[in-house]
């Protein structure tokens, strides 16, 4: 279902933009602490044994997402001789951690679901220092990087939301029950209006540079499922873990790099754009990816061949 209604409030943003400039982008971090106070609802304890449990799997998955992501926005970024404000956009993009989408996308693909959540949850938690380091890194030569704006901003944005919600679903857990009936609802709402915003503000310069956004997008995601995949066949996993760190790797929190371009760098609009895009457009690839993995059928104790 995401995947059909967040590219189409984006198509109407971009094409009515008028239709959505009534959300401000001051709203983006709340929304977006919104959709984490959700996934911090749906964690719990036995999550976060999956990363005692399996600890080499989790690690080798939160790692490949920092390293192969930004390492990739690097890449794309002197491929393509991008501007200061798209290198932001997609450096930001490729410095996030994993989202609750991927997840969507492993239950689809009958991919290790129990381990997906692990790395998302891992690589969430990170986000606070690894994220402003990244971006440091990979932009210390094009703009000025607050690393520690950064930091509080994630702490703001993702980390207090994520534990409010795992501590209301421990302590609370009858009132957490019913939060969770529609807090899936409710993040779907806040995300097309993230992308809603974003793209209508930023519609004009869009359409400037809309190849060029696109292209890095798209190859962005299609070459972080690839180096997942990949890194995964190489170190002979079975096919379930295949399917979820190819996943994990390709789909980022791309709502987290919209809101941090547009309050962190709000000298360069057209920053939030490829973040906007990427929420899009990872919808569309994983749903497809999604439909291809589901047919693989091979034992998922057994080393892929």
């Amino acid at each position: 279902m995401v995947a059909l209604i967040v590219p189409g409030v984006a198509l109407v943003a971009f094409f009515l933009p008028v239709s959505f400039l009534w959300i401000q982008t001051a709203w983006i971090t709340p929304l977006l602490a919104i959709v984490m106070f959700g996934m911090g609802l749906s964690l719990n304890f036995s999550d976060f044994s999956e990363i005692v449990r399996r600890p080499k799997d989790v690690l080798i998955g939160s790692a490949a997402q920092f390293i192969v992501m930004p390492a990739l926005a690097y890449a794309l970024g002197r491929l393509f001789h991008l501007e200061p404000a798209l290198l932001v956009g997609v450096a930001l993009v490729g410095a996030c951690p994993g989202g609750t989408a991927s997840n969507v996308i492993t239950y689809l693909s009958k991919g290790d679901l129990a381990l997906s959540v692990a790395i998302t949850s891992l690589s969430t938690l990170l986000a606070p220092i690894a994220t402003p380091l990244l971006t440091y890194f990979l932009l210390r030569e094009t703009v000025a990087v607050d690393v520690l704006a950064l930091f509080l901003m994630i702490c703001q944005v993702v980390a207090i939301p994520v534990a409010l919600g795992f501590l209301v679903e421990r302590y609370w857990k009858s009132f957490a029950a019913k939060l969770a009936k529609g807090a899936p609802m409710v993040s779907i709402v806040a995300i097309c209006l993230i992308v809603a915003c974003v793209v209508s503000h930023s519609a004009d310069k869009i359409r400037a540079a809309s190849a060029v956004i696109f292209t890095v997008v798209i190859l962005h995601n299609l070459l972080g499922y690839l180096f997942g995949f990949l890194l995964a066949w190489r170190l002979k996993m079975p096919v379930a873990k295949i399917k979820a760190l190819a996943i994990e790797v390709g789909m980022q929190n791309s709502g987290l790099a919209s809101a941090l371009a547009t309050q962190a760098f709000q000298n360069a609009p057209l920053a939030a754009a490829p973040g906007a895009i990427f929420s899009v457009w990872h919808n569309i690839s994983g749903a497809i990816l999604a439909a291809f993995f589901k047919r693989w059928k091979t034992d998922s104790n057994q080393p892929a061949e």
